[in-house]
């Protein structure tokens, strides 16, 4: 399902409205990034390796780091998507460097600390989740996950959340999750329920599927 018009996503997890790369770096970097995140959220753990690392090495032909800025980011995100804690070091490391409006709310978005006057440079498919977010209003928030036409935004938006999240959210994310064959995602939500449920037929349920995708 991740093609080049998931570029969007692929650079920040949807995060910027980009051109198509118009350079060779670019277009190698953009490219390899794309297939970076299908193997990350696939859980192909050995080709997702490679292609990251094919993907800084072409943003590390410029002088420019708004592509390799964008790259950090988005590794940050596609890591906080499935609950893997990060604190976006690459990123922060190399953000004194680009000065860009949207890459600075994007990482205020993810590390949740977006504020209101921010909101309108995130993509729009972010608006209203974030705005709910800051509110503190959980249950418009809990609805907003499903109104993003990219499954992406919806498990980013998700995890961001996931401290409010309702069950039958929880369970909307790992149907959407395991539709588009995103094992990561899949295990992160399935481990969130487990977590979560008091009932022991259901524990004993979703124990047997984690060890069963594990194995």
């Amino acid at each position: 399902m991740i093609k080049i018009s998931f570029l969007l996503f692929l650079m920040i997890f949807s995060g910027c409205s980009l051109k198509t790369p118009t350079n060779e770096w670019q277009y190698k970097s953009s490219t390899a990034f794309s297939m970076y995140t299908k193997d990350f959220l696939t859980g192909e753990e050995t080709l997702e390796k490679n292609d990251l690392t094919r993907a800084v090495k072409h943003a590390k032909k410029s002088a420019d780091m708004t592509q390799l800025a964008k790259i950090y980011i988005g590794e940050c995100a596609l890591n906080i998507s499935v609950g893997i804690n990060d604190n976006c070091k690459n990123y922060t490391n190399i953000s004194n460097l680009v000065n860009n409006d949207l890459l600075n709310a994007y990482y205020d978005f993810i590390k949740l600390s977006i504020k209101k006057e921010q909101v309108k440079y995130l993509p729009k498919d972010y608006h209203s989740f974030a705005y709910n977010l800051i509110k503190k209003d959980f249950k418009s928030a809990n609805e907003d996950i499903f109104n993003m036409p990219k499954a992406t935004s919806s498990f980013l938006s998700a995890s961001l959340m996931k401290e409010n999240i309702l069950p039958s959210s929880r369970k909307k994310i790992i149907s959407l999750a395991s539709y588009n064959g995103y094992k990561k995602v899949v295990l992160f939500w399935l481990n969130e329920s487990k977590k979560n449920s008091h009932n022991r037929e259901d524990i004993r349920k979703i124990r047997k599927k984690i060890s069963i995708l594990n194995d």
